[in-house]
């Protein structure tokens, strides 16, 4: 094995080991070196991604297995790595992104006494993520996915003592089963029809079984291609929270910021949007299956960006901004636009990270309070924090030359110049999710840093909802900068949040970077339509100047100083007049509650019929106690035919000779 095979097993395998370690000895060990030994494991980790993207740049890749679990006939079950241009990028935005939380969790976490344990957690949750997009196989690919559930699971309920959290954890698990189950099919109709689990010979044959049917549900006409694409894609729509199982991803800030930022920016919500660029070459023969992901994405950008205008807060507006994120990149992924998908990707992994850690910033500053209308005028207190934040906040918007502009942009385009069924609705949504976006955004960025002081009449509300494990030190002091653990991080994401686009938007979407690890039919080249008017990033900006998603982001941005800074009694007033909607809205569509009272309800009435009438009635009111009832009646009879007298007995053997008599007689007439 020569030194990049070794390389291609440290990437995943460094934080494991700071996982292990850590979480085994880290009580032992004490927190320095407990949070010294992750991050290097992930610094490692980082480090050895970026020598992996260097080398696939330099035009080398590798596909093969590291060892055979199990064969079953001629299905193997291995563990092996696929580095491509995709994988490569991938795990140097992971890496990157994880390193930068770890760091930070130095500062968040200080007075937690569950210190150590959640360092091991987002180590395996980093390690578990590698091992998905490194996969060259199905089930190495459902591993990671598993794995990486579960680890959110862990996490989302770090502080197993709220009922919150452990609503929010059991919420997200579930919500990710559904979706996995669809997933679980999916992988099994690609047995059944490819009768192998390696991407390689599953693309290859793929075209063969184009026009390959079966019956579902009673229709035969279904394409086999179509049923596993859309199978996958239920699985993406739970990991990457699409509607309707975008449900579980707002509650999941119950978990602590540095699990937020790692779980919504880089990681498990964008492993979905990894899968099914993967997965190209199969969806690349399913129009259905394409629009079908078109349509979910489409639904999802603009419905989830409403809610965030109405949510008081600050994480809850980033988590709702992530899912209207996340449906642009599935719309991209639908117009078979998948590098501007892996390259919107990989800039909201930038900006949203630093988004979440600075509104960590904001609430350690603010002694863990999380509502924005007790914050107001932090600006002067935390420069680096607001300048940070502002830097993300222009990117998210699309503002140009920020690095959300370009790969924004692109989806837009793309879904315009698309034709497939849907592309209008998706267009029409991901160009109004704009001003939207734009809207909330700086909402959210008014109402922190901008404005009355808010926090000096909210400060004896400030313990109430103070976090577990962390101290109400200077609880009636000013806010103040946060320490540099915390700061460095949102620094060192503010650098790609600024040029991460107009550096790299040339080679990624129009420069052929990513070869032949996506496969994009000729009827679909959006893209390549676009590269014949690719006059490199700057002419794009100037282009973008004149277009009307740019007017819209501005427009949104206008609105926000308006109704937040400048008359900021209208939102309320506005609120108030608008009854039903706003109460629709802040409800979440009412999703919640029907989720609640049809299934989780349903469930419920089903699981007491069967008690009632299946158990208790059935079980045991049949078989169990009617056996012994019937036992009891036996014994009963059998009780007074043993009386003890003689004359009885003497009867009984009268009766009993009459009786042979007859029978014997009448047998013999017969």
């Amino acid at each position: 094995m020569d030194r990049m095979h070794l390389l291609y097993l440290l990437v995943p395998l460094a934080p494991l080991a700071g996982a292990i370690v850590v979480g085994v000895w880290g009580p032992r060990l004490g927190r320095a070196a407990s949070h010294w030994i992750c991050i290097l494991g992930v610094a490692v980790s980082t480090a050895g991604s970026a020598l992996i993207l260097r080398d696939v740049l330099a035009g080398h890749s590798f596909n093969g297995d590291l060892y055979v679990w199990m064969t079953s006939g001629s299905l193997k079950f291995a563990i092996g790595f696929l580095i491509d241009p995709l994988t490569a990028l991938m795990i140097t935005v992971v890496s990157f992104v994880s390193l930068m939380v770890h760091i930070y969790t130095i500062g968040y976490m200080a007075d937690d006494p569950g210190y150590t344990r959640f360092f091991s957690y987002i180590s395996l949750f980093t390690f578990s993520m590698l091992m998905l997009v490194m996969s060259n196989n199905f089930l190495q690919l459902f591993f990671g996915w598993e794995a990486v559930g579960l680890v959110s699971y862990l996490l989302i309920g770090f502080w197993y003592t709220r009922p919150t959290a452990i609503y929010a954890n059991l919420k997200a698990f579930l919500a990710n089963r559904v979706g996995d189950f669809g997933f679980a099919l999916g992988i099994g109709l690609i047995v059944a029809y490819f009768g192998s689990l390696d991407y390689a010979t599953v693309f290859k044959a793929a075209p063969a079984l184009s026009d390959k049917t079966l019956e579902l549900v009673g229709v035969p006409q279904w394409s086999a291609l179509t049923a596993i694409c859309i199978g996958l894609f239920v699985g993406a729509m739970g990991k990457s929270a699409q509607v309707p199982l975008h449900v579980w991803l707002p509650d999941s800030m119950e978990g602590p910021t540095p699990i937020s930022a790692l779980i919504h920016a880089a990681t498990m919500v964008t492993a979905g949007i990894f899968m099914v660029a993967r997965m190209s070459p199969l969806f690349e023969h399913s129009e259905v299956a394409l629009s079908f992901v078109a349509i979910i994405g489409a639904t999802t950008a603009l419905f989830m960006a409403l809610l965030g205008i109405v949510q008081n807060d600050i994480k809850r507006v980033i988590a709702y901004s992530t899912l209207s994120q996340l449906g642009y990149m599935t719309v991209s992924l639908g117009v078979s636009a998948y590098p501007a998908a892996i390259f919107h990707l990989m800039t909201h992994a930038f900006f949203k990270a630093l988004l979440f850690l600075a509104a960590g910033s904001v609430i350690i500053a603010m002694h863990h309070e999380q509502d924005m209308r007790n914050m107001g005028g932090l600006r002067r207190y935390m420069p680096v924090t607001y300048w940070t934040a502002l830097v993300g906040a222009l990117a998210l918007c699309g503002i140009p030359p920020f690095a959300g502009f370009f790969s924004k942009d692109a989806i837009i385009e793309a879904a315009e110049l698309s034709h497939v069924t849907g592309h209008g609705y998706a267009a029409f949504a991901v160009t109004i999710g704009v001003f939207i976006t734009a809207l909330y955004t700086f909402r959210m960025l008014f109402l922190t840093f901008h404005g009355e002081e808010r926090f000096r009449h909210a400060a004896a509300h400030a313990d109430a909802i103070e976090e577990p494990g962390h101290d109400a030190e200077h609880a009636h002091g000013d806010p103040h900068e946060s320490p540099w653990v915390v700061t460095l991080p949102l620094v060192l994401l503010a650098i790609p949040s600024i040029y991460s686009g107009w550096a790299y938007v040339d080679r990624v979407l129009f420069g052929g970077y990513f070869g032949s690890s996506i496969a994009i039919a000729p009827q679909h080249a959006g893209l390549a339509t676009m590269a014949e008017e690719w006059h490199g990033p700057w002419a794009f900006v100037l282009h973008g100047l004149g277009t009307l998603p740019f007017w819209l982001a501005v427009a949104g941005i206008a609105c926000a100083w308006f109704f937040y800074v400048l008359r900021a009694d209208l939102p309320n007033r506005i609120a108030e007049r608008s009854g039903a909607l706003y109460r629709l809205l802040l409800n979440n569509y009412y999703i919640d509650r029907f989720n609640d009272w049809f299934f989780a309800g349903g469930f419920r009435r089903i699981g007491r019929l069967f008690s009632d009438v299946g158990d208790r009635s059935v079980i045991d009111g049949f078989f169990v106690n009617g056996s012994a009832r019937l036992v009891a009646a036996t014994s009963a009879l059998a009780r007074q035919l043993q009386s003890g007298f003689v004359y009885q007995y003497a009867f009984a053997m009268v009766l009993g000779v009459v009786a042979f008599l007859f029978w014997w007689l009448t047998l013999r007439s017969a």
